[in-house]
This record gives C-alpha cells, structure tokens and sequence, in this order.
C-alpha cells in the first residue's frame, strides 16, 4: 500500500510538468504566431502617424499624411475606381452566386457535378494561375470580336469587373450553400398550404431566411474585390488605377508615411468588412 501511495504522487507531479510544459509551447507558438502576423501591420499604423517621413525615427504625431492623402488627386481616382469596380462587381456575384447556390442544393441537372466542380475553381487555384487565366481570356475574346464584329475593346474597368465576378461569386455560393443546408423546408410547405404561390414563398419566406447568409457573402465578396490586386494588376488598362495597384505604386518608389495611411485606412475598411460578414453569418434566425 505505501508503495502505490508514493507512486501516485510521482505520476501526479509527472503529468503536471507535462502539462505545464505542453501549455508553455503552446501559449509561446501562439504568442510568436501573432508577433509574426500582426507586429508588421501594427508598426505600418503606428509609423502612418509619423511627423517624419523616415521610417527609423519618430518624430511626433501628426495627421497631415492622411489630410494628404485625402487631397490627393491620384489617390481619390483610385478610390472611385476601386468603389466603382466592387460595388458593380458585389451585386453581379451575390445575384450569381445565390442563384448557384439555390440551383446546386435544391435541384437536379446533368451537368450539376461539372458545374459545381468548375464554379469551385476560381477558391482552389492560386490566384496568379487565375489572374494569367483571364488575360489569355480577354486576348482571345478581343481579337476574336475585333476580327468577326470589328469590335475593339482594350483593358481597363470593364475587364477588372468582369475577372473580380469571376472569382468572387463562387465565395458568394459558398456562404449563401452553406445557409441553405440548415434551412427548414417546411417552412416554404406551410407557406403554399396556405395559397401561396412558388414567388410569394420564395419572396416572404425563402428570401428573408437566406439575406444574412446573402449579406455575408455579398460583404465578402466586396472585401475580396477591393483589396486585390494580383488579378486587377494582370487585367487593368490605361486609367483604371485601383487602390491597391497604386499603393504598388507608390511603394515601388519607397516606403513613406503617405503609403502607411493609404494601406491603414484600406486594412481598417477590410476588418470592418470582414467583420461585418462574420457577424451576419452567426446570425440564425431559423
């Protein structure tokens, strides 16, 4: 008996010192984890109030870099050509992509398989492979209109907010599926046991219990098209200057306070989006 009394107290302190030790790795993996990711993006902020426009020293605080900014002709340019291209190309890949999602999970087709493996390309390939993707598209289909309908089309918006809808609305189907595999179909019984025809239902019922999951994906989808830039960079033209390719930009010549402003007002946009998304998702009202 005393010997199995003393072991216990042994194999006790043992796993304590495992379990103290195994805490320990894991809270210094996450803390070195955020050091890694946020200790760029926290400095960028700090140094985007800067009074000096050397990034070693601070020299005070100051706003004059976002009143800059905000005046500045190039950058307001690039805001309304970013709005532009992610209002237009949001509402084109929400109505897409919850119609995809409507089709996908309450009906049955042929081709439903190589739809919904092809929709699903654009979220699984890296984005350079889309971004080269789209140019040969757009090479193709501008010389082919050229050459049968005399038709001569350059780079610019339009083809910006064609490629952001082809790679967004798949998200758009993804979060909008996602709503739909918890969705209570007797709810829409009941509606039409009443006299409601599929339009009433879809509009009173179905719509309503679907818009957060559609809300999130729209938001997603906004967020996913004002910050790109590998695909708008392989796509733009002559005066269509985003945000993010004149950030590019501007960094090329050196990295200055007036950038730090312009990427922090960009990334506290993109968390306030993403944000917004999340808390529409969490949502359930059914």
């Amino acid at each position: 008996m005393s010997s199995l009394a003393t072991a216990r107290p042994a194999t006790t302190m043992r796993s304590k010192r495992r379990f103290s030790f195994g805490w320990a790795v894991l809270n210094l993996n996450v803390l070195l984890t955020f050091i890694f990711l946020y200790a760029p993006i926290v400095v960028m902020s700090i140094f985007s109030f800067n009074a000096s426009r050397q990034m070693q020293v601070w020299m005070g605080f100051t706003l004059d870099w976002y009143a800059r900014m905000i005046a500045d002709e190039r950058v307001r340019v690039a805001a309304q050509n970013s709005l532009v291209i992610a209002l237009v190309s949001t509402i084109v890949s929400t109505v897409i992509g919850t119609l995809s999602a409507l089709a996908l999970e309450r009906t049955r087709f042929r081709v439903k398989r190589m739809y919904e493996a092809a929709m699903y390309l654009p979220i699984i390939v890296p984005e350079i492979v889309m971004a080269i993707a789209l140019l040969v598209f757009f090479n193709l289909a501008f010389t082919w209109l050229d050459q049968f309908f005399g038709l001569t089309l350059k780079f610019g918006l339009g083809t910006i907010t064609i490629a952001h809808i082809a790679f967004s609305f798949p998200f758009v189907a993804v979060v909008v599926r996602a709503r739909l595999a918890d969705f209570d179909r007797t709810l829409e019984q009941a509606a039409q046991d009443l006299g409601a025809n599929e339009w009433q239902t879809f509009r009173h019922i179905t719509l309503p219990l679907l818009m957060p999951g559609i809300i999130a994906g729209a938001l997603l989808a906004f967020t996913l098209s004002i910050d790109d830039f590998v695909i708008t960079f392989f796509t733009a033209g002559v005066g269509s200057t985003t945000l993010p390719l004149e950030i590019y930009g501007r960094v090329r010549r050196g990295i200055t306070p007036d950038v730090n402003a312009l990427s922090t007002v960009m990334l506290l946009a993109s968390i306030v989006l993403v944000l917004g998304s999340l808390l529409f998702q969490r949502r359930r009202s059914f």
